[in-house]
């Protein structure tokens, strides 16, 4: 994709990925961004540095989960700021907590926010691509897309949901020059992340190098991006030998010893069986 002069729409732009996307989108010569998450105040905070940049930029405070709002403010944009070429889906939550004591609360509005809010925005901007027969869209998914980790387990399905909702209108989509493409981060360093407990023998990435990769991959027109070493070992390792990498994840994941010794009872005995 070439960039220079394009208008993009950033999802979950007020911070994290989505704060270091738009700051290297504005770098690498886009010419109008338009930031989109519920908090305001913190839009305008990166509205600034992106404005510094000499770029154009259009805050629009919206809740991805109330589609009527979002259907009518996103026409209203599209009217008032002309066709978007890039749409980066970046929004997303994550709720950390072993299975058995999830709450539904939380399950919800990780599918709430990651899936159904990405569907809906996606939809929306995409019919308006396929009319004006060109576009790019991309999903950030995680590595948690392609291996699932214990405490993470809604949040995992969501990214491995991600991922074949994005293939899926790679396919759909490509007769009507839209490109679409997964970005698949490791473990990175954002508030989100600072949240939750970490896994062991994890290194975290920044934020800049997940944007980096992505303007990279963009330029290339990859179909998925994956970011960092960890990621592509992880994946490697994973496809040659998959038990091995769970009993690494239950080893790195932060559960008690206890519900590891219970669980390692458990795999024993129905190896015995």
């Amino acid at each position: 994709m070439d960039i220079q002069g394009k208008t993009a729409l950033i999802t979950g732009a007020s911070r994290g990925i989505g704060q270091a996307i738009a700051l290297e989108l504005a770098k690498a010569g886009v010419k109008r961004l338009l930031l989109l998450a519920r908090d305001e105040a913190k839009l305008a905070e990166v509205a600034a540095k992106v404005s510094e940049l000499g770029v154009e930029v259009v805050i629009l405070a919206l809740d991805l989960t109330k589609p009527v709002e979002l259907n009518t403010a996103l026409a209203q944009a599209w009217r008032d700021y002309g066709a978007i070429h890039l749409l980066i889906n970046c929004a997303g939550v994550a709720h950390q907590t072993p299975f058995l004591q999830s709450q539904l609360p939380h399950m919800q509005e990780e599918i709430a926010v990651n899936l159904v809010g990405m569907y809906t925005i996606t939809r929306i901007i995409a019919r308006r691509m396929a009319r004006q027969g060109e576009g790019n869209i991309v999903n950030v998914s995680s590595l948690m897309g392609k291996i699932a980790a214990p405490t993470m387990a809604t949040y995992s399905a969501t990214k491995f949901a991600i991922l074949g909702f994005t293939q899926a209108l790679r396919g759909e989509l490509a007769a009507h020059n839209i490109r679409v493409t997964a970005l698949l981060p490791s473990l990175t360093d954002t508030d989100m992340v600072r949240e939750l407990k970490l896994f062991r023998w994890v290194v975290p990435m920044t934020s800049k190098q997940v944007a980096t990769r992505l303007i990279a991959g963009l330029r290339k027109d990859e179909p998925e991006i994956l970011v960092g070493w960890q990621s592509h070992l992880a994946v490697w390792f994973n496809r040659i030998a998959p038990m091995l990498v769970e009993k690494i994840l239950l080893m790195a994941a932060p559960l008690s010893q206890e519900r590891q010794k219970r669980y390692q009872r458990f795999r024993y005995a129905r190896n015995a069986s």
